[in-house]
């Protein structure tokens, strides 16, 4: 005989959740090693930081807040594509880099998290699949749950800087396959897909049908002097997303703006923006204030992104100075975003070793696992946080294994 269905104490059925929701929702070790080296009032050194606005910077407080103070902010004549301003203002960024685009290629939405949620349903089934590099991001694999969509990964190989394995990318190309998915610069090993890397990725979706997904969130913080184009510019085999957004681009995630542009062959993108309008419609457009404020913001972003990027370098050069007075620790290539990946001995699992600096060494790092490394043996610090702590932190991670080589 079959079992009864579960009941509650007072009798009445449980709820029942949908399984893509079903995530493990404790806490990882480096969570709470963290909230309990806090609540002890426990001075950590945070070189996790990826909120600029808490990072020291100085912002235009009173030029943020008049953008926002237009007569047109209490009007509601709703574009589901976005007001026409605001998406001349985005074709303005991009014409300075070089990527002419007409406003009707773009469609705003409250984050690139929503364009992705966005594009999910625009170009996938239930369980159809999305290739993603790895390692990356982890929003992605929740992203793609909550859209019923799979992510398949494929590897980013190290040697003398970052490159996309294009043998186990094709490898990953099912029945199933929508599209693929690259963020450029790559977040967080910061690395440029090199052109070469691009036609092949352009050639490798129109042979299998598939569209192109950039993410560009982080294109304007280069740290060498290689600046790499945007996918913006240049022709298009592939149908092809390209996203970014103001929480990068003008360091203000609280403002949420951002887009999807869209290029490729012309009746695909016509067929792709129709649909993605009915999706930005069902939804409802995003708030009116911020759209008017857009173009304001975006022409003056070059008073917090040099400040960024100074800190930015500046803390890579203080952690390579740090670096070469040891031989346990290397630091790999990085040529954009706002993190800094260390090689480590692999003496134990990665979540480990980031509790073990936060308990013993008052620093916090994220462990490789966060960011789907595949092994152990990889730390991951922010470039972001203010110059003295990063310096402190640092400090403290290099006393650590310079006090392990003592041992080898």
């Amino acid at each position: 005989m079959s079992k009864p269905p579960p009941t509650m104490q007072n009798g009445s059925m449980p709820i029942s959740f949908a399984r893509r929701t079903a995530w493990d929702l404790t806490s990882s070790e480096t969570a709470r090693a963290l909230d309990e080296a806090r609540a002890a009032g426990q001075a950590i050194c945070n070189l996790t930081a990826s909120n600029p606005t808490v990072a020291g910077f100085e912002y235009n407080e009173a030029a943020i807040i008049t953008a926002l103070s237009v007569p047109a902010v209490f009007d509601y004549d709703p574009d589901p594509r976005g007001i026409l301003q605001a998406r001349e203002a985005v074709c303005a960024y991009y014409g300075d880099h070089s990527a002419p685009m007409q406003p009707n290629q773009l469609t705003l939405t409250t984050s690139t998290s929503e364009a992705y949620s966005y594009l999910f349903r625009l170009l996938c089934n239930p369980h159809d699949e999305v290739l993603i590099a790895q390692p990356s991001y982890p929003l992605f694999d929740f992203l793609a749950q909550i859209c019923d969509v799979r992510l398949n990964p494929y590897p980013l190989f190290y040697d003398h800087g970052w490159h996309i394995d294009f043998a186990a990318l094709r490898q990953q190309i099912t029945p199933r396959t929508r599209a693929i998915a690259i963020v450029h610069p790559n977040n967080p090993t910061g690395h440029f897909t090199s052109n070469a890397e691009r036609v092949q990725l352009e050639a490798l979706c129109a042979e299998h049908g598939l569209a192109l997904i950039v993410d560009e969130v982080f294109l304007d913080y280069p740290l060498t002097n290689e600046i790499s184009q945007s996918f913006a510019t240049g022709d298009h085999p592939a149908l092809t997303f390209v996203l970014s957004g103001l929480s990068k681009i003008c360091g203000l995630p609280q403002m949420k703006a951002a887009w999807i542009a869209a290029f490729g062959p012309d009746r695909e993108v016509a067929t792709a923006l129709d649909r993605i309008e009915v999706i930005a419609d069902t939804y409802l457009s995003m708030n009116a204030p911020i759209q008017h404020a857009m173009g304001p913001w975006l022409a003056t972003r070059g008073h917090i992104q040099n400040q960024i990027r100074s800190r930015c370098r500046a803390n890579l050069e203080t952690l390579d100075t740090l670096l070469s007075r040891q031989r346990l620790v290397t630091r790999l290539r990085v040529d954009a975003g706002w993190y800094a990946i260390l090689r480590v001995p692999a003496l134990m699992d990665d979540e480990d070793l980031a509790a073990l600096l936060i308990r013993e060494h008052e620093v916090a790092v994220h462990p490789g696992r966060f960011f789907a490394f595949p092994e152990s043996g990889w730390l991951v610090a922010s470039l972001l946080s203010p110059r003295r702590c990063f310096l402190r932190g640092t400090e403290s991670i290099y006393r650590y294994f310079n006090d392990l080589s003592d041992l080898y």
